[in-house]
């Protein structure tokens, strides 16, 4: 059982550092996308507000998130 947990570490210390590589990408988890979703339906364009509930999230990151997938150009 502490290898299994050890080594699930080991995989998510990847993951993170895969995931700081690809910043560019702005590549979000399934929950932090709902969460800005609702974030958003609550208090708008307010990204400082809605990086304030998603941990290791600038508002600078969520905003290009946001446009990038869901802005409408109208």
């Amino acid at each position: 059982m502490a290898d299994s947990e050890h080594s699930s570490s080991n995989e998510n210390s990847v993951d993170s550092q895969e995931e700081s590589s690809k910043e560019s990408e702005l590549e979000f988890s399934e929950e932090e996308e709902t969460l800005v979703i609702r974030m958003y339906n609550l208090v708008g364009e307010r990204w400082s507000l809605i990086a304030g509930r998603i941990p290791g999230r600038t508002a600078e990151e969520i905003e290009k998130y946001w446009n990038s997938r869901y802005s409408t150009s109208e």
